[in-house]
């Protein structure tokens, strides 16, 4: 017989509206940390003033929780500017960006995991389509641990903890 699921919801995303909702939903359901791969910190989703609050609310609300973002190409959102990289060094010792090695950035996703419980996943990073669960802890541990070994194998980019004057 199988397994009836006690918690969650999962639905598929194809525009960058729905892509901003499941981040927010997903990021709203992090009790310790939030993992997020992406290409260029995707604006108009990472930036959005819904998640910058979930997000701050997470950190400052709970002692041990970390925000980890990998980056495969960071240029375009220092040089743009990007409100949640402006979070990230206020609060620097909660939320820390790294810059995907170079060897490294041949994955064309991109996904955000909540406490490898909940997951936002797109196959293509340049595309809006993908899935969006708030409770999938199998597919959300195997991401995570992608997520760790590219995490350990990258560097702190240090642009984003310089302070602009």
């Amino acid at each position: 017989m199988e397994q009836t699921r006690v918690k969650g919801q999962r639905w598929v995303v194809s525009t960058q509206q729905e892509v901003r909702s499941a981040v927010i939903e997903v990021a709203r359901e992090a009790r310790r940390r939030v993992s997020i791969f992406t290409h260029d910190l995707e604006s108009g989703i990472y930036d959005d003033p819904d998640f910058l609050e979930v997000i701050k609310h997470l950190v400052l609300s709970q002692a041990y929780a970390r925000v980890r973002v990998l980056i495969a190409a960071p240029n375009r959102a220092i040089k743009n500017g990007n409100a949640f990289v402006n979070l990230g060094r206020r609060l620097n010792t909660y939320i820390e960006f790294r810059h995907v090695r170079e060897d490294l950035r041949t994955h064309p996703e991109a996904f955000c995991i909540a406490d490898e419980t909940a997951l936002v996943y797109r196959l293509q990073a340049d595309r809006w389509e993908g899935i969006a669960d708030t409770y999938e802890p199998g597919v959300s541990k195997h991401y995570g641990s992608m997520f760790d070994e590219i995490w350990q194998a990258s560097e702190v980019e240090l642009e984003f903890r310089q302070l602009g004057i």
